[in-house]
């Protein structure tokens, strides 16, 4: 089975979430699939990675903290560089081609979640990690 998650806590805050839920259902950490914003990566990127570290992410530092490791695989939907103050830009809606880079992006995140699940990760990576 598959549960799929979206905290209700602040992004910076949702390893509380995350370590719970993990410990609750006994989840080992590399079957935690983590989505995310990326500002490094323009608007409709995909980057899938099997783990590593926050990178200056205080989601992923939350969750690394309350996992208690960096050994969950991730996706990283890029969003671009804030044109303004960062929490206003990870915070506020995207417009016009942004708007639809992310709507695609989405889509294909979750159809990487499904490949890196049913046909593992290097098979995830190969096929969606890509510019936009």
């Amino acid at each position: 089975g598959v549960l799929l998650m979206e905290p209700q806590t602040y992004m910076n805050l949702s390893g509380e979430a995350v370590g719970e839920a993990a410990r609750f259902y006994k989840v080992p950490s590399e079957h935690v699939i983590v989505v995310s914003d990326e500002m490094a990566l323009t608007p409709g990127s995909l980057r899938i990675r099997k783990s590593g570290s926050a990178g200056g992410h205080n989601g992923l530092k939350s969750i690394i903290a309350h996992l208690g490791t960096d050994q969950f695989p991730r996706i990283r939907l890029g969003i671009g560089e804030p044109a303004h103050e960062p929490v206003d830009w990870v915070l506020g809606k995207f417009t016009g081609s942004d708007a639809e880079a992310i709507a695609d992006a989405c889509k294909r995140a979750a159809a990487a979640i499904e490949c890196y699940i049913s046909e593992g990760p290097d098979r995830a990576m190969t096929k969606y990690n890509r510019k936009a």
